[in-house]
């Protein structure tokens, strides 16, 4: 429902008429606009502090570019930004349908196939907007809208730098709605915790509250709702089964024990249960791995098939299953060279970039590594340490905000591979190999080569201010691990 303008809002946004209110919140206003080109788009103004903040302005702007890379077709698509607009707003696509929280309200829970193509939907949106590095962070039946051309995740993408912006945000404040809030967030100083499976706990409640028109928390007030979510199991009674199965492991109090969004995809697609991550067996130090241009696809037919091709687009790099192989990257055992102490796992430290002189450093959105000459200096936020792994290395990230994250590439086509965080799952795309070069960095420490052997060398993109993934055997960036102690 579109309200009137109040008084002492603006009549334009940029290029944007604003006709009317869509609805207010913690970060700011949404308005229904019209774009130049005569159609309709949703306006998100922010809050002016938020704005007034250099260090916020941008954690949005970076936010925003992620968010971009979320496919349209299970989200409302962005369309236009402007960080440095007073105030700084956000235009997505305005999806005309209800919300699942007004349907289920209106006529009762979904049953059947509403059900279903429900929780496909919503599941195949998480999908997308994870595999772009985006944790949504406040998703509730509020945000679900259910148009002509289907379900649609809304309002993804900018509440976690709100959050994480602490002088804005007190810790009594929280973004999201208690019912649907993972029980990490309750936690007095929840840090690394909250990401990617926050989202799926929210799923379960999202999709369990669809099919009940309950929350399977449910009590007398919000205090007494997070009291049951951190110490109650889920109430899932009148929730058909699998379905009711496949909701219990989403809404695990252990962050470790929830499945991710692509696995509740799967499951949900083959009427079964989230099934465990396999365990790949490693390939010799000199053996190519398989490429992962390719997505592996659900054999299913008409519009779930589509949805699934669709959400592939932006999930981390996944084994090719054509049986093809990726140019030889020619890379030397770690074996083979000598083994600091760092090597040999069990160490916190800083990669160094040596010929750019800096170290990297994780962006807290989850996304693509960069350099903490971006940020203007190098926190506990770039700790890692090395965990062997068959012929290889994975890099784990120590103190991300998003549970446990590895470094790992992302591959797009026609354009090179961008080292991002991933889930710590043994794959091509979290296998690093690191050789020595034989030089030494300005502290004396030894220089190394590191590459993936599927994808390619890492090198830092002077261009692209974020390290990418090369095909060539000419490195021109070497790093060295700069010693803190004991992990």
């Amino acid at each position: 429902m579109t309200m009137p303008l109040r008084p002492g809002d603006p009549g334009r946004l940029g290029g944007y008429e604003l006709l009317g209110r869509l609805g207010q919140g913690g970060m700011g206003t949404v308005f229904l606009g019209r774009a130049p080109d005569g159609r309709r788009v949703a306006v998100k103004a922010l809050r002016a502090e938020f704005g007034a903040d250099p260090a916020y302005r941008a954690r949005f702007r970076s936010e925003v570019n992620r968010a971009r890379e979320v496919p349209p077709f299970c989200t409302a698509e962005v369309l236009d930004a402007d960080a440095g607009h007073d105030p700084p707003y956000l235009v997505v696509e305005y999806v005309d349908g209800p919300t699942l929280a007004t349907v289920v309200r209106d006529g009762g829970p979904l049953t059947g196939t509403a059900l279903q193509s429900l929780a496909i939907g919503v599941a195949t949106a998480l999908t997308a907007i994870h595999g772009a590095g985006v944790v949504h962070r406040d998703l509730k039946p509020a945000n679900v809208l259910l148009g002509l051309g289907g379900v649609k995740v809304i309002d993804f993408g900018i509440a976690r730098p709100l959050e994480a912006t602490s002088r804005h945000t007190g810790t009594h404040q929280m973004v999201g709605t208690v019912a649907y809030m993972a029980p990490e967030r309750f936690e007095p100083d929840p840090g690394g915790r909250i990401g990617f499976p926050a989202d799926v706990f929210a799923f379960g409640a999202v999709v369990a509250y669809a099919a009940t028109g309950r929350t399977p928390f449910a009590a007398d007030s919000a205090a007494g709702t997070a009291v049951r979510i951190m110490t109650q199991p889920p109430d899932l009674t009148g929730v058909p089964a699998p379905l009711r199965g496949l909701l219990a492991r989403t809404l695990a109090r252990d962050p470790a024990g929830r499945p991710t969004a692509r696995e509740v995809l799967d499951a949900l697609v083959s009427g079964t249960g989230p099934a465990p991550a396999p365990t790949p067996v490693p390939p010799p130090a000199d053996r190519v791995g398989r490429g992962a241009r390719g997505r592996r696809r659900a054999a299913v037919a008409g519009l779930t098939l589509a949805v699934l091709a669709g959400a592939g687009l932006a999930v981390n790099a996944l084994p090719r299953d054509d049986g093809s192989r990726a140019a030889p990257v020619r890379t030397q055992s770690p074996s083979a060279a000598p083994a600091p102490a760092f090597l040999a796992g069990g160490r916190r430290g800083v990669l160094h970039l040596v010929e750019v002189d800096d170290d990297v450093w994780i962006f807290p959105n989850g996304g693509e590594v960069s350099r903490t000459a971006e940020i203007g200096g190098v926190d506990d936020e770039s700790h890692f340490t090395l965990v062997p792994s068959g012929a290889g290395y994975q890099i784990k990230w120590l103190t991300g905000e998003f549970g446990v994250r590895c470094l790992g590439v992302r591959v797009t086509p026609g354009a090179d591979g961008v080292l991002v965080t991933a889930p710590c799952r043994q794959n091509d795309a979290t296998t690093f190999t690191f050789t020595p070069t034989g030089k030494k960095d300005g502290a004396g420490r030894p220089a190394y080569r590191v590459a993936n052997p599927a994808y390619g060398t890492l090198e830092w993109s002077q261009n692209g201010s974020r390290v990418v993934v090369r095909r060539d055997d000419d490195a021109r960036t070497s790093f060295t691990f700069v010693d803190r102690g004991p992990a």
